[in-house]
């Protein structure tokens, strides 16, 4: 008997490097995104990490791909003139989201 998986949540990867800035500058400049993220329809939670060769990695995990990729289209609207994107390398961003299928929490 085959059953189908069903998408349960989505996660997001954005990876970038920063402008001569540090992971603590990136956060604090980050402060209004995330409480707009807090009320965007699906957020479920946000974890920004760092390499060891300095590259972030902003993960952000959704409801659903459709709600994760409906924010991140909003967000670069509203935030388009927001200085946080003079502190990412803009040539290093690598943007991704795909289904999950299985979780334990």
């Amino acid at each position: 008997m085959k059953t189908e998986s069903k998408e349960i949540s989505a996660i997001e990867v954005t990876s970038f490097k920063l402008n001569s800035h540090t992971i603590d500058d990136f956060i604090t400049i980050n402060k209004p995104i995330d409480v707009w993220l807090k009320q965007q329809p699906g957020f479920r939670s946000r974890h920004i990490a760092q390499q060891r060769d300095g590259r972030i990695q902003d993960i952000l995990l959704w409801d659903s791909v459709q709600e994760g990729s409906d924010s991140m289209h909003r967000l670069m609207d509203e935030f388009s003139d927001s200085p946080i994107h003079d502190m990412i390398d803009q040539s290093t961003v690598l943007w991704n989201i795909w289904p999950v299928w299985h979780e334990i929490v």
